[in-house]
């Protein structure tokens, strides 16, 4: 069987481990799906298997691409670079979910596009570095909480399923990864400016050992003292790491009276 090389510049690391596969696509019950870089077909091959799923995979290795079209002949396959396709234009209408082994290099940027699809996705899981997975799935006052937790956690319920030893991939990555899930909550939209909650979220992490009185002082404009009140002032004091997803969005609601 003609083997695909792993591509470093890629994040290429293929899962050797069909038990780990499995159970990585059993986290997708139904419904349209899209497989991201499938690279030679382990997750790929279970998903096809369950008939209650409507398989879609884009990948951007042209060599992955030839051992997928021969191998798996009957799968809808994409070729091109997720992040700069327009989902709306590979699945038109209705919901998608989102699953695979996710290069490390680019998993981040995966997580903020598929918020940018989040009323469209209402599943996505997958395997990525367990650092990042521990990231997602952090709760306030952790060291891994950030922005990232923030965000997702604003719009989905985020499982650590499990951990994924490194022996399991060729060739091996030098760090363990975990799979997670993410379920889309109930919350349709914020209560507040998304985008200005979003910039709050990314300014209080970029300095996120300053209290949120200096990191938030490009935010504020000279209206702040008129509008100072206890709460606000607790918020000040505070570090972002130590406020929830609610919490974030109650203080985004104060500083927005500023600019009534």
């Amino acid at each position: 069987m003609q083997q695909v090389h792993a591509k470093k510049f890629l994040g290429q690391h293929f899962l050797t481990d069909l038990n780990v596969a499995r159970k990585i696509a059993e986290t997708i019950s139904s419904g349209r799906t899209i497989e991201i870089g499938p690279g030679m077909g382990v997750l790929t091959q279970f998903l096809l298997q369950n008939h209650d799923i409507k398989l879609t995979a884009i990948e951007l290795d042209r060599e992955s691409v030839a051992y997928l079209k021969e191998w798996y002949p009957e799968l809808n396959l994409v070729e091109g670079d997720f992040l700069k396709l327009d989902l709306n234009e590979i699945v038109p209408e209705g919901e998608f979910n989102i699953i695979g082994n996710y290069p490390y290099n680019i998993s981040s940027q995966i997580f903020f596009k598929v918020l940018e699809y989040k009323d469209r996705i209402p599943v996505c899981s997958g395997m990525i570095q367990k650092e990042v997975a521990e990231r997602l799935a952090s709760k306030p006052g952790k060291k891994a909480y950030g922005i990232l937790s923030v965000l997702l956690q604003a719009y989905y319920n985020i499982e650590y399923l499990f951990t994924v030893d490194e022996y399991v991939f060729n060739p091996p990555p030098k760090v363990k990864s975990a799979v997670i899930r993410m379920t889309r909550n109930k919350r349709r939209r914020l209560e507040c400016d998304e985008a200005l909650f979003k910039t709050i979220v990314k300014t209080a992490f970029n300095q996120r050992r300053k209290q949120m009185r200096n990191s938030l002082k490009s935010l504020m404009n000279e209206r702040i003292n008129e509008l100072m009140n206890e709460r606000l002032e607790w918020f000040l004091t505070r570090r972002p790491e130590q406020l929830s997803v609610e919490e974030f969005i109650e203080l985004t609601l104060l500083i927005e009276k500023q600019h009534v």
